[in-house]
């Protein structure tokens, strides 16, 4: 089920910003700028070298992202997990009683099929399926 962590998913205030920290503290690499009007969001994924990060900055102060940042200020906002069968993913997710913020599969900013599990039942953190 799980072939291991796909990315983490960083809430940042000014992505600009925090693509030049990434690049130039951690030599990462832009793989890819997206934009999400239904999310209210853009996002930068960045390549640190077997792993991958992706800056969360929101486009709205209503959106989840925003929301977050008004709570919490910049930081960790999720762990994603590659999977290789979402839908068994959420099946299985279910069985153990974990509650899903997304009970289908939608299509996310990577153009791959992702899914959250509410971080109440993930011990505190908010969790990602991502087809792989």
């Amino acid at each position: 089920m799980v072939t291991g962590i796909h990315h983490v998913g960083i809430a940042v205030a000014d992505l600009d910003e925090s693509i030049d920290l990434y690049r130039s503290a951690l030599g990462a690499e832009l793989l890819h700028r997206a934009r999400s009007d239904r999310d209210g969001l853009e996002a930068a994924f960045m390549s640190t070298g077997a792993g991958e990060v992706e800056l969360l900055s929101p486009t709205t102060e209503d959106s989840p992202v925003g929301k977050f940042l008004a709570r919490r200020g910049p930081g960790l906002h999720h762990v994603a997990y590659g999977v290789t069968d979402i839908a068994q993913a959420l099946d299985e997710a279910r069985g153990a009683g974990l509650e899903l913020i997304d009970p289908e599969p939608r299509m996310g900013m990577h153009g791959a099929m992702i899914a959250f599990v509410h971080p109440k039942t993930m011990g505190g953190v908010l969790t990602e399926f991502v087809q792989t």
